[in-house]
C-alpha cells in the first residue's frame, strides 16, 4: 500500500492549506517528525505521491501549474450540505454562473431537473473534466443533454478534499479537460463514526438535514471503508420568501425616484404581475372576474372603464389593462403562484465503499463502489389557451352566453392557470472501480477499469395536446363532442372544456372530467455508460546532474453509449406548448497513448535554486470524428529567499458529446417576425434582396401569415469536429523564511476555437439571407424549408421549418488573475490562520461566427469582474472559531440597452433595474471536541440576513424581483447549522 507513510500524512496536511501555501506549513510538519525519521538511509529516495496535473509522483509541494485545495472542514465550518455547494466557494466558479438545482425549475438545463454541475470559469460544464480519485467520473442526469457529473451523486462525507487544477491538461487526461481539472479525493483510514447534521433558515422552507455513518478498518495487507448517507433538502415555495413572490415591475421616476409602478386598489400594494389569467381581448387587455367582490365597474360600462365595444357582460366581469390604473386591476395573484417550487425538494440516499489489499510487498488490488440515488420534486404552475394551428384563438364574443359586442369583429381568447405541471426525476448513479498497482523497484504502475453506469427516470405533468385541438374543435362548432370521439394519442373520449367560466380560467375549478380529459402524465428514460480501462507507468529513468529524470507513460481506452427515451407523448408531439423529442442514441469509443516527462535542469546557481521543465504529450483517437494530439509545457523555477515563478503552456480539446452528435428532433416554435424576408422589398441591403429572391420569396410578401414557425433543434454527427484550445498560464509564488507567510499571482488565458454551440434558427435565417455567399451556395439556407405560396397555404411564403442544433462556431476566451494570500501564527489568544482567495477575470467573451461581434459577458449579472473569499480561523486549546466572508463585484447590464437604464411605461419614461451593488456574505462557526468522541459545529451562515438582489423583470431574469441565473447570491436568508460527529 502506498498511503500512509508520514511523508503523505504531511502532505495530505499541507495542502488542506491550498498549493500555493503548501510550502509554507509543510515544513512545519515534517519538522516534527524529524527525529523519527533520522535513522532512515540518507541515500534512500524520499517517497512520492501523485497530485492532480501530473501522472508523475513528486513530494506534492511544488506544482508548476496551480492547484487549489478545498478542504472539507469548510463544509462543516460554513454549513455546506452538498459537493456542489463546496465547489461553489472556489475562485474558479464564483466569477461565473453555476448550474443549480434550482435554474431547473421553469427551464430545461442539462442533465434534467435537480442536477448541478460545475463550469471552471465560466467555460461551461462540458469543458470541467470531474476526476475520483484520479479517475473519470461518469456523467450523470437525465435527458439528452447528459454530459457532465452530477456534484449531487457523491455524499460530502465520503470526501477529504478537492484538489482544483486551475489549467488545461488533456495532454495527461484527453478530452474535456479544457478549462481545468476537479480531482476529488476521498476518505481513507480507519475511523468509525456517526454524524448528523441540520441546516434550519430563520423562515421556514429550504430545511436541510443529513445523517451518514462511516466505517473503517485496517488490517495487516489492506483496509476497508463503508460510507452511507442520507440527505433531505425539503425545498423551498415561491410563496416562502417575499423576494420570490409576485414580482412587480420594479419601475421607477426618472425625476423623483419614486415607484412608478401602477397600484393594486385591492391591496394598495405595488400591482403583483405575475402571470396572469382570464379573456385577453383582441382591442387590448383582458376581462376578468372579480372574485373577491372588489366592486370593480362592469366590463361594458359607458365610462371610460367599460370596452367600447361591448354591449354587454355579465355581472362580476371587468375590463383590466388598458390603462395605467387598470394595468394594477389585473388579477395575477393565484394561490396556485405561491406553491410553485423555487429550490425542489431533494431526497439523496448513497453509500461508498472502498477497500485496497497487498497481494504482494510490491502489489496491492483495489476496489470502489458507489451507489446514489437522487429524487427531485418540483411543482410549477403554467397558463394554456385555446391554439390550434390554422384555426382562430379568438373566440367572438356574441358566441358566449351572457356577453354580447357592439361590434362583431370582438373577440377573445381564454388563457387559464393550472398547476398540473408538476414532475418527479429519479437518477440512479453508480461506479465501480477496479484496479491493481504495484512499483517496480523505484517505479510505480497502475491499471484500472471503471463502469459508470447512470440510470434516470423523468416524469412530467402534461396537457394532451390531441385534446387540446378537439376541444378548440368542439368551441368553434367544427367537431360534435359526443360518443365515439377519441383523441389520437391520449385515447381519451371528447368533453367539452368550460372556457369562459372563473374556475377554469384560475384553475381552481377545472371539473374532473374536464381534468382527466386534457391532463395527463408522460414518463421518458435515460441510460448512460462509461467504461474506462486506464494504464501508466511512472519512475525515474535516469539522473542528471541536477537530480533525477522522471517520466510516465500510460494507454487509455473508454467507450461512451446514451439512450434516452422520451415519454411516448413527447416523441409523438403530444405534449401541449413543450417541445417535442426524438430518441437519442449514440455511442463513441476512444482510444488514447500519452507520455509525461519532467526534467531537472539546474540547481543551486545564482538566482536559480531550482529549475524544472514538464513536458506532456498525448494521441486520441474517438471514432465519432477522428483523432488528434495535445501537448502541454511547463516550467517551474524557484528564485531562491522564497519566490518561485511558474508558467505554462498547453493545448486542449474535447470531443463533441454524444448528445450534441445523436440528439434527435427537439422542436420548438419561433415568430414569423425573425424571418429577415418579411417585406425584402423595401430593405436597403441588397444582398438580403438578392437572397431572398433566390429563394423565390415573391416581392409583394410583406407579413408572415402562417403562424409561427418550427425550429428543430438535433445532433450534428458527421459534421462536427473536436473543439480545440490554447491555454497559457504564469504565476509568481512567495512563502517566507518563516514559514508564516504565503502569496501566489497566477494570470491564465485560455482561448477555445470551433467550439461546439446550439446555434438556434434565428441566427440559421439571419446566416442564409445576409450571407455573401448567395443562396445557392450558403449551407445555412439547406436548413431552412418555406412553404409554397399555393392556395392550399393561403398563399403563404413563411418559413415551415427551420434547422439549427449543434455546429462547430467560432471561439470563446476567457482571461484573468487569481490571487491567494495564507498567513497563520501562533498568537496571545490562540493559533490564527488567514487565506485570502481571489480571481479578477479580465475578459471572457463569445463569437458565434467569424464576422460576429464577440458577445463580452464580464461585469454582466451573474459575471461579476471580482469575487472571492476571506476566511479566518481562531483555534485556542480545543475550541476553533471560523469566520467567513464571500464577496462579489457589482454587476449591471445596462450595456445591453440602447438607452441605459430608461425604458416607457404607459407613453411615459420609467428607469428600470438590471444592476447589482457589491454582494458581501458572512458566516460565522464554533467548533469543538465535548470528551474525547464527540465533536460539535454550530454556527449562522449569512449572519446578517443578506438578502439577493432584485431587478426589473422586463430587464433581466427573475423569480419574483430575485436576479436569477447569478447563482453567487444566497437565496435562503439567514440559517443556522449543526453538525454533530460521535466517533467511535
Amino acid at each position: 500500500m502506498y498511503t500512509n507513510s508520514k511523508l503523505s500524512k504531511s502532505i495530505r496536511l499541507a495542502l488542506a492549506f491550498g498549493a500555493a501555501s503548501s510550502l509554507a506549513f509543510a515544513g512545519g510538519v515534517n519538522a516534527q517528525e524529524e527525529n523519527d525519521e533520522e535513522e532512515e538511509a540518507q541515500s534512500e529516495r524520499p517517497e512520492r505521491i501523485q497530485v492532480v496535473g501530473s501522472r508523475i509522483r513528486t513530494d506534492g509541494l511544488d506544482s508548476a501549474t496551480p492547484i487549489d485545495i478545498i478542504s472539507t472542514e469548510i463544509a462543516s465550518e460554513q454549513g455546506l450540505n452538498t459537493l456542489g455547494e463546496l465547489l461553489r466557494t472556489s475562485t474558479i466558479a464564483s466569477g461565473s454562473d453555476q448550474l443549480i438545482s434550482a435554474y431547473s425549475v421553469g427551464f430545461v438545463t442539462s442533465g434534467g431537473a435537480g442536477a448541478e454541475s460545475i463550469s471552471m470559469r465560466g467555460l461551461g460544464s462540458s469543458r470541467t473534466l470531474v476526476l475520483l480519485n484520479g479517475r473519470r467520473a461518469g456523467p450523470a442526469g437525465t435527458r439528452g443533454q447528459v454530459s457532465a457529473f452530477d456534484m449531487n451523486s457523491l455524499p460530502i462525507s465520503a470526501i477529504e478534499r478537492v484538489e482544483i487544477l486551475k489549467d488545461g491538461a488533456s495532454s495527461l487526461y484527453g478530452s474535456d479537460a479544457v478549462a481545468g481539472v476537479i480531482n476529488i479525493i476521498t476518505k481513507r483510514g480507519d475511523d468509525k463514526n456517526i454524524n448528523v447534521s441540520a441546516s434550519q433558515p430563520f423562515e421556514s422552507g429550504g430545511e436541510t438535514f443529513r445523517v451518514n455513518g462511516t466505517y473503517g478498518t485496517t488490517f495487516d495487507r489492506g483496509s476497508y471503508r463503508i460510507v452511507a448517507d442520507y440527505n433531505l433538502n425539503t425545498g423551498l415555495k415561491r410563496g416562502d420568501r417575499d423576494h420570490f413572490g409576485c414580482p412587480t415591475r420594479y419601475f421607477f421616476d426618472p425625476e423623483s425616484g419614486e415607484r412608478a409602478d401602477p397600484i393594486d386598489p385591492r391591496t394598495g400594494d405595488y400591482h403583483c404581475n405575475d402571470s396572469g389569467f382570464g379573456l385577453w381581448v383582441n382591442n387590448g387587455g383582458r376581462f376578468q372576474f372579480d372574485r373577491d367582490g372588489f366592486g370593480f365597474p362592469n366590463a361594458a360600462s359607458p365610462d371610460e372603464y367599460g370596452n367600447p365595444l361591448l354591449a354587454q357582460a355579465p355581472d362580476g366581469w371587468y375590463w383590466a389593462g388598458h390603462t395605467k390604473e387598470t394595468d394594477g386591476w389585473f388579477d395575477n395573484t393565484s394561490e396556485l403562484h405561491k406553491n410553485r417550487t423555487m429550490i425542489p425538494k431533494t431526497t439523496v440516499w448513497s453509500i461508498y465503499q472502498q477497500a485496497d489489499y497487498d497481494l504482494t510487498n510490491n502489489v496491492s488490488a483495489y476496489a470502489e463502489l458507489m451507489h446514489s440515488q437522487r429524487t427531485t420534486e418540483i411543482d410549477s404552475v403554467r397558463q394554456f389557451w385555446t391554439s390550434n394551428p390554422g384555426l382562430a384563438s379568438y373566440i367572438p364574443v356574441n358566441t358566449l352566453p351572457g356577453w354580447e359586442a357592439s361590434n362583431p369583429a370582438l373577440g377573445v381568447m381564454p388563457v387559464a392557470l393550472t398547476d398540473h405541471y408538476s414532475s418527479e426525476t429519479t437518477v440512479d448513479y453508480s461506479r465501480f472501480v477496479l484496479g491493481l498497482e504495484g512499483a517496480l523497484g523505484y517505479w510505480n504502475w497502475d491499471v484500472s477499469w471503471q463502469r459508470s453506469l447512470n440510470r434516470g427516470e423523468y416524469a412530467q405533468e402534461i396537457i394532451y395536446n390531441d385534446s387540446m385541438i378537439m376541444a378548440h374543435e368542439s368551441l368553434l362548432g367544427l367537431r360534435d363532442c359526443g360518443p365515439g370521439e377519441v383523441t389520437q394519442y391520449s385515447q381519451k373520449q371528447c368533453v367539452d372544456l368550460n372556457w369562459f367560466t372563473d374556475g377554469h380560467l384560475s384553475g381552481m375549478n377545472v371539473g374532473d372530467a374536464q381534468a382527466d380529459f386534457i391532463f395527463g402524465h408522460d414518463k421518458g428514460k435515460t441510460v448512460y455508460k462509461q467504461d474506462t480501462v486506464d494504464a501508466y507507468i511512472t519512475g525515474d529513468v535516469f539522473d542528471l546532474p541536477a537530480g533525477p529524470l522522471a517520466t510516465a507513460v500510460g494507454v487509455a481506452y473508454q467507450t461512451d453509449e446514451i439512450q434516452d427515451t422520451p415519454g411516448f407523448h413527447t416523441r409523438n408531439g403530444n405534449s401541449w406548448g413543450l417541445s417535442s423529442a426524438g430518441i437519442t442514441a449514440g455511442r463513441s469509443t476512444t482510444t488514447a497513448a500519452y507520455a509525461e516527462i519532467q526534467a531537472p535542469l539546474v540547481r543551486d546557481v545564482f538566482l536559480v535554486e531550482a529549475l524544472d521543465l514538464t513536458a506532456s504529450a498525448r494521441y486520441t483517437n474517438v471514432n465519432t470524428y477522428g483523432s488528434g494530439d495535445t501537448y502541454k509545457l511547463s516550467a517551474n523555477w524557484t528564485i531562491g529567499n522564497g519566490f518561485r515563478m511558474r508558467a505554462s503552456r498547453g493545448t486542449s480539446f474535447r470531443a463533441p458529446a454524444l448528445f450534441e452528435l445523436f440528439l434527435e428532433g427537439q422542436t420548438g416554435f419561433l415568430g414569423q417576425n425573425v424571418d429577415p424576408c418579411v417585406n425584402w422589398i423595401e430593405s436597403t441591403n441588397e444582398i438580403l434582396q438578392a437572397n431572398c429572391q433566390a429563394a423565390g420569396v415573391p416581392e409583394t410578401y410583406i407579413a408572415g401569415v402562417g403562424g409561427s414557425m418550427t425550429t428543430i433543434t438535433g445532433g450534428g454527427a458527421g459534421v462536427l469536429e473536436a473543439e480545440t484550445s490554447t491555454s497559457e498560464g504564469i504565476g509568481l509564488v512567495y512563502t517566507s523564511p518563516e514559514n508564516t507567510f504565503a502569496a501566489s499571482v497566477d494570470y491564465y488565458d485560455v482561448t477555445i476555437r470551433g467550439q461546439i454551440s446550439n446555434v438556434a434558427g434565428s441566427a440559421v435565417l439571419s446566416n442564409c439571407y445576409f450571407s455573401e455567399n448567395g443562396f445557392e451556395n450558403e449551407p445555412f439556407c439547406d436548413q431552412i424549408t418555406r412553404r409554397t405560396g399555393t392556395e392550399g397555404n393561403n398563399f403563404d411564403w413563411g418559413v415551415d421549418e427551420v434547422r439549427g442544433g449543434y455546429l462547430n462556431t467560432s471561439e470563446q476566451r476567457v482571461r484573468g488573475a487569481d490571487f491567494v494570500v495564507t498567513y497563520q501564527s501562533e498568537t496571545p489568544i490562540g493559533h490564527v490562520r488567514v487565506r485570502l482567495n481571489h480571481t479578477s477575470t479580465v475578459e471572457r467573451y463569445f463569437k458565434q461566427f467569424a464576422d460576429s461581434d464577440p458577445t463580452q459577458y464580464v461585469g454582466r449579472v451573474g459575471s461579476p469582474k471580482q469575487s472571492g473569499t476571506l476566511n479566518t480561523t481562531l483555534t485556542r486549546d480545543d475550541w476553533r472559531f471560523n469566520w467567513n466572508i464571500q464577496y462579489v463585484d457589482r454587476v449591471s447590464n445596462y450595456h445591453l440597452y440602447t438607452r441605459g437604464n430608461l425604458t416607457t411605461y404607459r407613453g411615459e419614461d420609467v428607469e428600470f433595474v438590471a444592476d447589482a451593488p457589491r454582494y458581501f456574505m458572512h458566516s460565522v462557526s464554533v467548533n469543538t471536541m465535548i470528551g474525547d468522541s464527540l465533536d460539535v459545529t454550530l454556527g449562522l451562515a449569512n449572519v446578517f440576513d443578506k438578502r439577493p438582489p432584485q431587478g426589473s423583470p422586463a430587464a433581466v431574469n427573475t423569480a419574483g424581483n430575485t436576479m436569477l441565473f447569478a447563482s453567487q447570491y444566497e437565496l435562503l436568508g439567514r440559517r443556522a447549522f449543526l453538525n454533530m460527529s460521535y466517533a467511535f
